[in-house]
C-alpha cells in the first residue's frame, strides 16, 4: 500500500527533491454583465467587492489573502454581445485546516479519512452553490458571477469519466470473446517548472531520474517519459517562443497497477506543487491517459525522416513481435 493511499483532502504530501502537493480549492469565476449599462469594467473595483463578500459571513473565508483572488478583464469588450463574458477570475481557498479533526474534541479525533473526505466534498459543494450566480454591484453596476471547479482538481468526476469511458470501449467491442474491462494506468501532469525536475547544480532541464524518484513517492512506476511543455507559448511568435521555451515541463508517468495509479491521481487532484525555499505554487494540470501513450510508442520507429518510412517501420515492428510470439508458441509445444 503506497503513502498516496492513506492521504487526507487536507494533508500536505512531502516528495523528494524538497517538493510537496499541498491542499487547496481552486474555482474558475466567470463574470457577466447583470444590467443594460456599458460602463467600463474596474478590475481592482470587481475583486474589491467580490473579496468582502468572501470574508464576510455568511461565507468567512479564514485566512483569505488578495493574492489568491485574481480577476481580469477580457479582451474586446466592446465587441461582445451582452450575454457574453466580460472578466474571469481564479479563487484559491488554501487554508483547510478548519476542515481538519480538532484536539480535545473527542468525536472528531475518531474521524476516519473516509469521513474527511465526505466533510471536505460537502463543504466544496456548498461553497460553490453559494457563489454561484451571486450579483455584484459596483457603484451601481451589477455583474452576475459563475463558478466552475476545473476537471483536474475534480477527482470523482475524474474517476467516472475512465470508468465511463472503458465501459462504453466494452459495450462497443466487436469480440464479446475478449471483453474484458480495462481500466487506466498512465498519469499526464502539464505545466511544471522544468528546474523542479532536474539535477541541482548540473542542468536546468528536466532529468528522468530525478522525475522518476519524485513520482515513485506516490506508487510503482512501470514507465516513465518527460518533455518540455511548449504548446501554449508556441501560439505566440517566434522570438518569444525562444524567450520561454522549455520553462515548463509535460510528464506521463505509467504505474505498475491500477490502485498505485488511482491513489496518485487522488492525490494530485485538488493540489499545488510547492519547492522548499520557493513561494511559488504551481497549479499544474493533471489528466489521465486514455489514447495509450506508452502502448504507441512501443510501435514508433527511431528515426522520424520520412511518414512511409515511419508507416512501414512500425508495420514491421508489428510482425516481428507477431512472428516472435509464434516462434515461442511453436517451441513450447513441439518441446522433446
Amino acid at each position: 500500500m503506497s503513502a498516496a493511499s492513506a492521504l487526507r483532502p487536507t494533508e500536505l504530501f512531502p516528495l523528494p527533491s524538497g517538493l510537496s502537493l499541498s491542499p487547496r480549492l481552486k474555482l474558475l469565476l466567470t463574470f457577466f454583465r447583470a444590467d443594460l449599462t456599458v460602463r467600463p469594467l474596474d478590475e481592482w473595483q470587481l475583486k474589491s467587492a467580490l473579496l468582502a463578500f468572501l470574508r464576510d459571513p455568511p461565507l468567512s473565508l479564514p485566512l483569505l489573502p488578495d493574492s489568491d483572488l485574481s480577476v481580469s478583464r477580457l479582451p474586446d469588450l466592446q465587441k461582445r454581445r451582452r450575454e457574453e463574458p466580460v472578466a474571469s477570475g481564479v479563487l484559491h481557498v488554501r487554508d483547510l485546516t478548519f476542515l481538519r479533526p480538532r484536539k480535545g474534541d473527542g468525536e472528531a479525533e475518531e474521524m476516519t479519512r473516509e469521513q474527511e473526505e465526505e466533510k471536505y466534498f460537502e463543504w466544496r459543494n456548498t461553497l460553490v452553490q453559494k457563489l454561484e450566480g451571486i450579483e455584484l454591484n459596483l457603484e451601481g453596476v451589477k455583474f452576475r458571477m459563475t463558478v466552475e471547479i476545473p476537471s483536474s482538481d475534480d477527482f470523482r468526476t475524474m474517476k467516472k469519466s475512465w470508468e465511463d469511458f472503458y465501459s462504453s470501449e466494452l459495450l462497443n467491442s466487436r469480440n464479446p470473446v475478449r471483453k474484458i474491462a480495462k481500466r487506466p494506468d498512465t498519469i499526464i501532469v502539464r505545466g511544471v517548472p522544468s528546474r523542479w525536475f532536474a539535477e541541482t547544480r548540473v542542468s536546468s532541464k528536466p532529468s528522468t531520474l530525478v522525475t522518476h524518484t519524485i513520482f515513485s513517492a506516490l506508487g510503482k512506476i512501470g514507465n516513465l517519459k518527460i518533455a518540455n511543455d511548449d504548446e501554449i507559448e508556441a501560439k505566440g511568435d517566434g522570438a518569444s517562443k525562444e524567450l520561454i521555451s522549455g520553462l515548463n515541463c509535460k510528464v506521463w508517468v505509467q504505474f505498475e497497477n491500477y490502485d498505485d495509479f488511482h491513489d496518485a491521481m487522488k492525490a494530485l487532484c485538488g493540489r499545488s506543487l510547492e519547492k522548499e525555499g520557493s513561494r511559488l505554487k504551481v497549479d499544474y494540470d493533471v489528466t489521465w491517459d486514455r489514447e495509450g501513450f506508452f502502448r504507441i510508442a512501443q510501435y514508433e520507429p527511431a528515426g522520424n525522416n520520412s511518414g512511409e518510412r515511419d508507416s512501414s517501420a512500425s508495420v514491421h515492428g508489428r510482425r516481428k513481435h507477431h512472428t516472435s510470439r509464434i516462434e515461442s508458441d511453436y517451441r513450447k509445444r513441439f518441446r522433446d
